[in-house]
């Protein structure tokens, strides 16, 4: 085995041993095959264009080909022409894909199912990594830096895992590092030959890397050794010293505020302590997992706390009274009978790590089943845990409402209580008056509490400029708010302070909850919580439908659907009921989607699906017509086929020149030497030895050897050649003689080793001997106008053009 093809498949090793980091992270493990496959065939195109050779750009570049060509054929066949060459509509599908995937990966836990975004994602990325491992390691032969990309693998699959493995991952890429590094230690071995060390040369010359039974190792491969145990010992004591990495491979515990035996785990008496601290949190670290019979999931905020006392500078939980957690808790405050608000079970589980004094519960909760010591807060409808208890590794199960109200109810709501209002719509004098001001500003025109709620919800989250930033410092004290308006950056800390503050100020009840958005969904059905799901969102009171949660933060949770469906006109009821349909043709088959709709919300299908396309629509937009297939084969043609035919015509003809076996008559044998010797004839001519049929085979070889500059091998090559041809010729009875192909070949191989670039890739993709086929079809084209007598004076003149020169018969 060469050493550029053993280098070819250590390089190809030390990919798919990066790659196997990524395994946990889907829960099946077909895509690894499919990768298997592809990148082979992917590096076996690399081997034979270095084989070839092609310079260095092209042989990337021909790996590159293949590899689109090939994820073109999986992933998008049917937008491609001929299912595999592609075009505008395949890379339209591999952008959706890739859209698809990314949202997947935002949706789903860790393991995640195998969605064909997922799979185009996994599957290219190796394939990306692998050429350029590959161009690194084996084309510009520096398998040093070909380490990067396959640390880049690594890293971003060990970010993303969350599992007790990620040492033998580490081992898997480090080890096919080192397998490539030592192959090509190997190979500029091999290069040298003998080797010296310590100044003075061995008795004798050890093939390969073995040095001698009672000799020191080798210095390279010593030297290689020392490189490898220092690369990895820096890779696992670095992250250890480095508090902003983590522990790194060495630490598995976790790195939260507290200590407990489990490590990592979370504590916080104040829930706004470790809220900015879990969103900045390098790893997303589950804290809980459920399951609900909820129909509509995006919607399962988990509420921790309620914070309703306002001092102008924070939010804070008033000190209530609390009580022994009630079989059924009370109604909750302001809900009527009118308001849509179905039961749902869920049942949920907190992680060992996690430790809160409040219960995350859905609200509003109806009975809650857990074991421990835990009391119930009337006024948050929270449960606070009673003498150290917390929600470390409690399971719990949850019946609560999911109260759905419409925009109408929302805003023909009553007055609230006066007690209530007054309570809940109390700022402090230190509150700076911009915050008043920017809030009557932003909800002019709002007819209500509710649509003036809207406004505010919306300005902060679509179009007052406002950016999502977990790093940002707003300050604090009363300031904070007006500098977080000017400023138009933070997270959901101060969007619900902020919101919840400018509602007071317009004397609608606000308070802020703080708690978990609803995670992300897993294969099983599940839904998995992390760290960085923590989240504040404020809530508004509305008579007869009770704490109303709103959603400020741009780019976080879900705004509910009352907040979306905007409260129809008098003039909109009336357009409605004159605008009936009459006929069932005109009924709509199905609901057009949300335009709010998120992510999570269309993989939950509770989107609605899209409207179906008119007969007509179809036709326009469906398929593709005759014309533009036409124009794209024909563009093809002539970008990618026309190019490549010399190419393709002369590997054919070589191939048939050259192997033929078939027949064992003399006229069979003087026919394979005669091929031969054309294929010899051809060979040089693409290497620019123009063919001269007034010479005579044996001085035509010479001329050969002597412009071609050709090795002693080769030249005994074609004289055998030359000989044989002579022999059928004009021998009586010719000798058979037999490796003439193998001749033909030692004689491209030299000429091949003496020419230029240019001369090589010249003869690769524009032979010179392709031009027979343009004389052959010339004569036949001047033998057939000739036959028939059409104009023969008219075409002689271009037909002499085409025709080769009469000393030219070869």
């Amino acid at each position: 085995m060469s050493g550029s093809v053993r280098l070819t498949i250590c390089a190809a090793l030390a990919t798919l041993a990066a790659s196997s980091a990524m395994l946990p992270l889907v829960d099946a493990r077909g895509w690894m095959v499919q990768a298997v496959i592809l990148l082979a065939i992917q590096s076996a195109v690399g081997a034979v264009a270095r084989r070839v050779p092609l310079a260095r750009p092209l042989t990337v570049a021909a790996q590159a080909l293949v590899a689109l060509l090939m994820l073109t054929a999986v992933f998008a066949r049917r937008e491609a022409f001929l299912g595999v060459l592609p075009g505008p509509g395949v890379f339209r599908e591999f952008g959706q894909l890739l859209g698809d995937g990314s949202d997947d990966v935002g949706l789903y836990a860790i393991p995640a199912p195998l969605t064909d975004g997922i799979r185009l994602m996994l599957v290219g990325g190796v394939l990306l990594i692998g050429l350029v491992v590959d161009a690194l390691a084996v084309t510009y032969r520096s398998a040093a830096p070909a380490g990067l990309p396959l640390l880049a693998l690594y890293s971003v699959a060990a970010g993303l895992a969350d599992g007790g493995r990620d040492w033998l991952w580490f081992l898997f890429a480090a080890a096919g590092y080192l397998l490539l590094l030592l192959a090509e230690g190997r190979d500029r071995l091999a290069q040298w030959g003998r080797v010296f060390g310590g100044g003075q040369a061995p008795a004798r010359s050890y093939g390969g890397l073995a040095p001698a039974a009672d000799g020191p190792a080798l210095a390279p491969v010593r030297t290689g050794r020392r490189i490898g145990a220092l690369a990895l010992g820096i890779a696992l004591a670095v992250p250890a010293m480095l508090p902003s990495l983590g522990g790194g491979l060495l630490d598995r515990q976790g790195s939260g505020a507290g200590q407990g035996d489990g490590g990592g785990t979370i504590s916080a008496v104040n829930p706004l302590v470790s809220l900015q601290n879990s969103l900045n949190q390098p790893e997303n670290r589950e804290v809980l997992r459920y399951s609900t019979s909820s129909p509509a999931p995006q919607d399962m905020y988990l509420r921790i706390v309620a914070l309703d006392k306002f001092d102008g500078a924070s939010w804070k939980p008033s000190e209530r009274r609390v009580t022994d957690v009630p079989p059924t808790l009370p109604q909750p405050p302001g809900l009527a009978k009118d308001v849509l608000a179905p039961e749902v079970s869920t049942s949920l589980s907190a992680a060992k790590n996690y430790a809160q004094t409040w219960l995350p519960l859905p609200y509003p909760a109806s009975r809650v089943d857990i074991r421990g010591r835990w009391r119930f807060e009337p006024e948050g409808r929270t449960l606070v845990g009673d003498r150290g208890q917390t929600t470390k590794g409690a399971s719990y199960r949850v019946t609560s409402l999911q109260v759905q109200p419409t925009a109408t109810q929302l805003a023909e709501a009553p007055a609230p209580p006066a007690q209530l209002l007054r309570e809940y719509t109390e700022v402090p004098d230190s509150l700076p008056p911009v915050v008043a001001e920017r809030a009557r500003e932003v909800t002019a025109g709002g007819r209500n509490a509710y649509e003036k709620a809207v406004k505010l919800q919306d300005w902060f989250s679509v179009n007052g400029g406002f950016r999502y930033d977990t790093e940002v410092e707003t300050g604090s004290g009363p300031q904070a708010i007006a500098t977080f308006l000017e400023q138009k950056e933070g997270f959901c800390v101060h969007y619900s302070f902020s919101m919840a503050a400018m509602a007071r100020t317009l004397g609608i009840p606000a308070r802020v909850a703080v708690g978990f958005t609803p995670g992300v969904r897993q294969a099983s059905g599940s839904y998995s919580v992390g760290v960085k799901d923590a989240h504040a969102w404020p809530e508004l009171y509305f008579e007869g439908v009770g704490w109303t949660r709103f959603e400020p933060t741009p780019t976080r949770g879900n705004q509910p659907d009352y907040t979306t469906r905007p409260v129809p006109s008098e003039d909109d009821e009336r357009r409605r009921e004159t605008a009936k349909p009459t006929s069932p043709a005109q009924v709509p088959a199905t609901p057009a989607p949300k335009d709010s709709c998120s992510p999570q919300a269309k993989k939950l299908g509770d989107c609605g699906a899209p409207a179906k396309k008119e007969p007509e629509q179809e036709a326009a937009g469906g398929g593709w017509e005759v014309h533009t297939l036409i124009g794209l084969g024909a563009l093809v043609l002539l970008i990618v086929v026309l190019p490549l035919s010399p190419m393709a015509w002369r590997l054919r003809t070589r191939s048939r020149r050259l192997g033929g076996s078939g027949g064992r008559t003399p006229e069979d044998a003087a026919e394979r030497t005669l091929a031969a010797w054309r294929e010899l004839i051809d060979t040089a001519w693409d290497y620019g030895i123009a063919p001269d049929d007034a010479q005579t085979s044996r001085m035509t070889v010479i001329r050969i050897v002597q412009i071609g500059k050709l090795d002693t091998a080769a030249a005994e090559a074609a004289h055998r050649v030359a000989e044989a041809v002579e022999q059928v010729l004009y021998a009586p009875r010719p000798r058979p003689v037999t490796g003439l192909a193998d001749d033909v070949r030692r004689v491209a191989a030299g000429l091949r080793a003496t020419a230029g670039r240019g001369a090589r890739l010249g003869a690769l993709l524009a032979p010179r001997s392709a031009l027979r086929v343009v004389w052959t079809y010339s004569l036949r084209w001047h033998a057939f106008i000739a036959r028939w007598g059409w104009g023969a004076p008219r075409w002689s003149r271009l037909t002499a053009l085409l025709r080769r020169p009469s000393r030219q018969r070869g």
